[in-house]
């Protein structure tokens, strides 16, 4: 590990780049935020299916709040002793190597147009041999067959890749190059484990894998480590140049950052989707019941594995009452119309607007509004909608539990939603299991911040250990009975909408 940095660098700035926005937090010698910036980008859905974002929009709200936090933490960035980055995982780029321009639109995570090219790869066999590789399973939730619709379907893009013209990125090697300026293309192990092209027991780009989605290896970024200085900032961006020397994708940074480092322990981010990671330490836990075995990040920031249940639409589900139905006005909202009821009567909402993700698998359901009557109004609507988040996360839990061979007695919980206490009591009603929220929930990027400062020698794992504060725990209140029939009646709903995928 390097020597510490010199005193007058006293702060990690961590990038937080997000499905909707991108968060910059500057985090000072304690662990404590003492700037922050954020800003929303634009959604692009030009078809059914389709979710794309504007790479050069991202990098240009990514710089720009960026230098709104260094300003309200009063400091420059020869103070910063760190970068970490953290980022929507399985979101594609492409862009050519010498104007460092895009070749189009990146096809976001939610992206569902390959889902026929994944159907192809499973009837002609390939899924056992990908799963056992990459830890996945074959849906267009990945990044491999997204590049291989790029270059089939831009002019030429074929052709420029395999001649090393094109370089592939997900969101970190974008934002690495950006802040380069070009000097470096890299990612690291918990974003490459995403793909479908790399292999998560050899840690490497796999040429059979590369092989089969027609993606040429000439793209593909280096994998660096997730913890440690692999580049720095161009020294016009922030006054000086600032040590990148955290990365890791979005659910695997949170991991982190929830101090999830012993085998077993277990948190749920409530974002855009949710996210469910157990760490597992040195074990690659094999899954046969639909969830996902990924690369982590252990207690020194070095490779581990992570089983991960991956639920599509959970906030999302909440804007979509904001601006889709217009049933609210803001987001926080949702928590005193859910109070207002007791009930939702009956009403169960299941948010598949991009199909469902663990533990089932079907890109083809859609979702629904079942079971209303003519006595339902707008509050009971929204309470479903928030249950169907604590719904989703069981369906997540109880097979993660059956699959790592122990109960889960804590869930370790952040994201946007994880400060609405409706749901947080909901969800510790319905797992019948202690939730756990801490008073910093962004860890996502208190994970990036962590990975940095450690990596740059500014922080060392003990003093990690006591970052993390808790500010809440919520414990069951629900009686079996009550929970059990609730649980029957998700399930039911779920069945309505299931077109396919995995058996459960």
């Amino acid at each position: 590990m390097p020597a510490p940095m010199a005193t007058k660098r006293t702060h990690v700035m961590a990038i937080d780049q997000g499905t909707t926005g991108s968060t910059v937090l500057v985090f000072d010698r304690r662990g404590r935020i003492v700037g922050r910036g954020y800003s929303e980008f634009r959604q692009h859905y030009p078809r059914p299916g389709w979710v794309e974002h504007d790479a050069e929009e991202i990098w240009r709200v990514t710089l720009r709040v960026a230098r709104k936090a260094l300003r309200r933490a009063g400091i420059g960035g020869a103070a910063v002793a760190a970068l970490g980055i953290t980022n929507q995982r399985e979101t594609t780029i492409v862009w050519d190597r010498r104007t460092g321009a895009p070749i189009g639109r990146a096809i976001v995570w939610q992206d569902r147009r390959t889902a026929d090219r994944c159907a192809a790869l499973k009837a002609g066999g390939h899924e056992d041999v990908v799963r056992a590789k990459t830890g996945l399973v074959l849906d267009p939730y990945f990044s491999g067959t997204k590049v291989a619709w790029i270059l089939d379907n831009v002019r030429n893009a074929r052709g420029r890749a395999e001649h090393g013209d094109l370089a592939f990125g997900t969101v970190d090697a974008w934002l690495i190059w950006k802040l380069t300026g070009g000097r470096v293309h890299a990612t690291d192990p918990t974003n490459a484990s995403r793909t479908l092209l790399y292999d998560i027991h050899n840690r490497a780009w796999d040429p059979d894998l590369l092989g089969l989605l027609g993606v040429p290896a000439e793209m593909l970024p280096e994998v660096r480590p997730s913890s440690g200085v692999i580049a720095e900032t161009e020294p016009a961006l922030f006054g000086a140049p600032i040590p990148i020397a955290g990365v890791a994708g979005d659910q695997q940074a949170a991991l982190f950052g929830q101090a999830c480092f012993e085998p077993g322990t277990v948190k749920n981010t409530y974002g855009t989707g949710c996210f469910v990671l157990m760490q597992t330490g040195a074990s690659a836990v094999a899954s046969t019941r639909g969830l996902l075995t990924t690369v982590a990040c252990g207690g020194d920031g070095q490779p581990s594995y992570a089983l991960e249940g991956a639920i599509f639409v959970a906030g999302a589900a909440i804007q979509w009452l904001r601006d889709g139905l217009a049933i609210l006005r803001t987001a926080a909202e949702s928590e005193p119309l859910a109070r207002s009821v007791d009930s939702t009567l009956g009403v169960y909402v299941v948010p598949a607007f991009v199909g469902l993700g663990a533990p089932y698998w079907d890109p083809e359901a859609r979702g629904a509004v079942l079971g209303l009557t003519r006595g339902v109004t707008r509050a009971h609507v929204v309470r479903a909608a928030l249950e169907s988040l604590a719904y989703q996360t069981r369906d997540v839990v109880d097979t993660m539990a059956e699959e790592a061979g122990r109960p889960i007695r804590v869930l370790r919980v952040d994201g946007g939603a994880a400060a609405n206490d409706f749901l947080m009591q909901f969800q510790a009603d319905v797992l019948a299991t202690t939730v756990d929220r801490p008073k910093v929930v962004e860890t996502t990027a208190l994970g990036a911040a962590m990975l940095a400062g450690l990596g740059a020698g500014l922080w060392t794992m003990a003093e990690l250990e006591r970052v993390r504060a808790v500010d809440r725990v919520f414990k069951p209140k629900m009686v079996p009975e009550r929970r059990d029939a609730l649980y029957d009646g998700w399930k039911a709903a779920v069945a309505r909408v299931r077109t396919g995928g995995v058996e459960t």
